[in-house]
Parts: C-alpha cells; sequence; structure tokens
C-alpha cells in the first residue's frame, strides 16, 4: 500500500511522441545540435535536502499498464516497484519533500496535466521510471507455463532519455549524465541498439556516449515539464534473462542506490535556482504526497 505522501494526478504513461514520424523516418528535430551539459564535477556547495523537491513518476497506469514482459508481466508493475523503492530511499536520505507521482487517468490531455501538476509543485527534478521493450518486428515467440509469449532477448540494458525540447534541457542532461554515471559505477551497462539505423523512426541521438544519455524530443512528459526531466528505462523486460535479474532486490537495489546519489550530486550543484515557495501538502513528516495523472501507451 502507498504511504500517504503520494500525490495523485490522473493517468498517462510513458508519455509518447506528440507527432509519429513515418517509419524508417528520422525526426528533423535530431537535425538539431546536440545540447553541451555543463560541467557535471559538483563544487563545494551542500545540497539543501528539506528544500529540494523530486517528482518520481511512475510510468504507465494499472489500466494501461505499457509493455509486456517475456513472461506476461506488466510493465507497470515494474515501474511501481522501482519507483516506490527511489522513493523511499530518497526519503530516507532526508529528502522529505519528495513526491511519487502515480497516473490512473487515460485521455491524452493527461500527459500534459501531469507535466503541469509537477509544475505547480515547484519541482526542482523529474524522474519517470520506465521499463524497456523493442518493436514488434524483433519479437520471437515462445512458450512459458503453457501460454505463448513474445520476447527478444537482444538489447539488453537500461536507457535514459531527455529532451531538447525541455526548457531546462542543458540541466536535465547534466542530471541524466550523472544518473547514468552512477549507474556505470555500479556494474550496469545501457543499451546501443536505439543508434542503429534498423530501429527506424525509433532511432535516437546519443548525446552522451559514456553515460548512455539519449534525446527523443518528443515525449510529452519529458518536453513539457519546467523542471529538469529525465526518462529512465531500466532495463528490458522482453529480453528473458534481463526480465529475471530486474526483478531482483539486488537490481532494483543498485538502480534506486545510483538514482539517489544522482539526485544528492545533481542537489549539490551551484546555481540552482529556488523554485518559488508555494504550499506542499504533506499528511506527516517524511511522508510526501501522492499524486495521479494520465497514460498512454509508447508506440
Amino acid at each position: 500500500m502507498l504511504h500517504a505522501r503520494t500525490v495523485a494526478l490522473g493517468a498517462l504513461t510513458m508519455a509518447l511522441t506528440a507527432t509519429a514520424s513515418a517509419p524508417g523516418t528520422i525526426p528533423s528535430a535530431w537535425a538539431e545540435p546536440a545540447i553541451a551539459a555543463p560541467a557535471t564535477k559538483p563544487a563545494s556547495a551542500i545540497c539543501d535536502h528539506k528544500t529540494f523537491h523530486v517528482v518520481v513518476d511512475v510510468g504507465h497506469t494499472a489500466r494501461n499498464p505499457g509493455a509486456k514482459s517475456a513472461r506476461g508481466a506488466d510493465e507497470y508493475d515494474f515501474n511501481l516497484r522501482l519507483a516506490k523503492e527511489i522513493d523511499e530511499k530518497l526519503l530516507a536520505a532526508g529528502f522529505e519533500r519528495t513526491t511519487l507521482l502515480i497516473t490512473t487517468e487515460t485521455p491524452r490531455s493527461a500527459l500534459f496535466k501531469r507535466a503541469s501538476r509537477a509544475g505547480a509543485m515547484a519541482a526542482d527534478l523529474f524522474l519517470s521510471i520506465h521499463h524497456d521493450s523493442v518493436p514488434d518486428k524483433f519479437l520471437q515467440k515462445w512458450e512459458f507455463e503453457g501460454t505463448s509469449h513474445g520476447y527478444s532477448d537482444r538489447f539488453p540494458g537500461h536507457s535514459i532519455f531527455i529532451s531538447n525540447d525541455n526548457p531546462e534541457r542543458a540541466r536535465s542532461l547534466q542530471f541524466g549524465k550523472m544518473l547514468g554515471d552512477e549507474l556505470k559505477a555500479r556494474g550496469l551497462k545501457y543499451t546501443h541498439h536505439y543508434t542503429e539505423k534498423f530501429m527506424g523512426h525509433r532511432q535516437r541521438i546519443l548525446v552522451d556516449a559514456e553515460a548512455g544519455v539519449y534525446r527523443y524530443d518528443q515525449l510529452i512528459v519529458l518536453r513539457s515539464t519546467k523542471m529538469p526531466a529525465v526518462l529512465l528505462e531500466a532495463g528490458s523486460i522482453i529480453n528473458r534473462d534481463e526480465e529475471l535479474v530486474l526483478n531482483t532486490p539486488e537490481r532494483r537495489a543498485a538502480t534506486s542506490d545510483a538514482a539517489v546519489a544522482a539526485v544528492e550530486s545533481f542537489c549539490a550543484l551551484p546555481g540552482r535556482h529556488s523554485p518559488p515557495t508555494i504550499a506542499h501538502a504533506r499528511q506527516k513528516p517524511g511522508h510526501a504526497a501522492v499524486a495521479t495523472t494520465g497514460s498512454i501507451k509508447r508506440p
């Protein structure tokens, strides 16, 4: 059962492309020069845990659960487990304003409402949690417990996405790099397949080859938020081996620890503007609010 902190907005998921490209083509926005991230080395500044506000967004919804795993499990369940663990560790680290954002609505407009809600909370950082699949053309069939399922054992690994249309795009890249570096330090590897031509309109620009940060400009959940925003695909649940690993406490711990460490470093960076003072609903000390919003299944 979710703790009282979690706020509620409405339905939504991994907000996908605002405009779909024709298969095999690359959106013209990708022709823009790659954005440059500021230096990521934290200065001597100290993170103010009590005022720094992180929104941890649970990708997809219970009614629109996203991708299916190689064994028929819903992506939403993977997203919720990992997001809750990140949320709990951020609270334990002193980030008491952390909000766990859970979506419940389905209309496309809810995607924008979720971003708007995060802005109304004057959040300093937006982190959306997802788990990856592959285009249908890569799927093969196998039987698990007497039922046929799709799978692809290609392309294991996580990926990190930012949008060049986000008003805080440089700082989004900055946090994305920090997150990627922390995941790498824990032995986790990102997937490279988004750079390949065979991905067609799902091909992405890799803006940081060390940390595994890609541009996905059309993602509404990234482009419409007003604060630095990053989407993490924590691994491939359509890959039979990686699905099992992603379901272990050890893998969730490694990923959630990396997220918290990245937030710590990002919070301590100099020059972060203070958000306007607004009322922040918290029912109990150490418990953030829960927000729900909308969700659409990614292509």
